[in-house]
């Protein structure tokens, strides 16, 4: 059996660029320590990368955030280089990068559903707590509804402090288990 960590869209646009977050900066350290303790063996590692493309703001989500950020191929996409987990141009064993147009990953959720036989856990940390962390972790619920669910607070940050809290509180009231 194994267990599932999900780095959600730790990226520079949403660090340090377009939509700059601080909070999100902060819990850096925190994800590239539990990172460096990820036992490959019984670990599988899922980065989630959000993507779009020229036509952004002409989709849904441009129309209601009208701030063009992770554009496929820039640098503002690019998973932060503290934690980016390619290293000399490949990924290592038990790891993975699922784009995503929107807020939650439908290629996670597959592989979480195609791969249930053998997950006991699904963990998630990263940004925005309030928009993708939790739009993922309610994919994996859904993919997985027998599976404990974990969202790791102190390696997650919200758009603001009290937007981060009513996530987890939300989360929870879906069963999906917040650890502090």
């Amino acid at each position: 059996m194994a267990k599932v960590l999900v780095v959600v869209d730790m990226q520079n646009d949403f660090l340090t660029g377009a939509l700059k977050n601080d909070e999100g900066v902060k819990v850096i350290p925190y994800i590239k320590e539990k990172l460096a303790h990820v036992h490959h063996e019984d670990t599988i590692v899922c980065f989630t990368r959000d993507t779009h493309f020229g036509d952004y703001l002409d989709t849904e989500e441009g129309r209601n955030l009208p701030v063009p950020h992770c554009i496929y191929g820039t640098e503002g996409w690019q998973i932060t280089e503290e934690l980016n987990p390619v290293k000399d141009g490949a990924l290592p064993l038990g790891t993975y990068i699922f784009d995503k147009v929107t807020f939650g990953s439908q290629q996670l959720a597959s592989f979480l559903s195609e791969n249930a036989g053998r997950i006991e856990e699904v963990e998630l940390v990263g940004v925005c707590t309030d928009i993708c962390v939790i739009s993922n972790a309610l994919l994996a619920k859904a993919a997985l509804p027998n599976v404990p669910i974990y969202v790791d607070a102190a390696g997650c940050a919200g758009v603001t402090p009290e937007s981060h809290e009513t996530a987890l509180k939300a989360m929870e009231m879906c069963h999906i288990h917040v650890r502090e």
